[in-house]
């Protein structure tokens, strides 16, 4: 079966991204198909438009700047912010993990706009992921383009290929971690990663 693409509106889709529309529409279209539903229903005849422009939100990085400013006061303490959400695509499923990060710094001569953390979260997260990887990327990014003197990012995530099928196991949570510099090998800097309530 074919499907043509509608005049519904995409999600801001950058003119050279490498995404077929309607080919994933009509791939959605075979794969519904194939599991035995039938596509004149009226509740599925534009499931794979939407299951499509899902997912090309999903993998589509926001690009953005990454704003630093001279560290003039010499700020020599970690930076930390907590709490950052985000969603991701397991690639070994297709299916969503989701969860919080805390990303954080120790300012060497720059320091960086504190929302541009929770940027590099986003960007990396839009993608066909592993936590692990997700998780090495943030911190290699900060590391590269800020040149800190340490950089710690902590991830709990909850894995729907782990909590909808196989194991079933709802409510588990993943936790990844990444300490370079300074952090690495210092326990009570790690510590200041912890989550909030456990922190004290």
């Amino acid at each position: 079966m074919t499907i043509t693409a509608g005049a519904a509106p995409l999600h801001a889709v950058p003119d050279d991204a490498p995404f077929d529309r309607e080919r994933a529409m009509n791939a959605v279209a075979d794969l519904l198909i194939a599991l035995g539903r039938d596509l004149d229903d009226e509740d599925l005849a534009d499931t794979p438009r939407r299951v499509a422009d899902g997912f090309i939100e999903m993998l589509t990085p926001v690009p953005f700047e990454m704003t630093t400013f001279p560290n003039d006061d010499g700020y020599d303490e970690p930076v930390l912010v907590r709490g950052i959400s985000f969603a991701s695509l397991c690639r070994h499923h297709l299916l969503p993990f989701r969860g919080t990060a805390t990303v954080g710094y120790l300012p060497g001569a720059r320091l960086v706009g504190l929302s541009k953390l929770a940027r590099v979260v986003d960007y990396h997260a839009r993608g066909l992921q592993v936590q692990e990887s997700l998780t090495a990327q943030i911190a290699r990014t900060l590391e590269s383009t800020l040149a800190p003197r340490a950089v710690g990012v902590v991830i709990e995530a909850e894995h729907l290929c782990m909590s909808v099928r196989g194991i079933r196991s709802e409510g588990a949570t993943t936790v990844t971690t990444a300490f370079r510099g300074e952090f690495a090998g210092d326990p009570a800097a790690q510590a200041r990663f912890a989550p909030a309530a456990s922190s004290t």
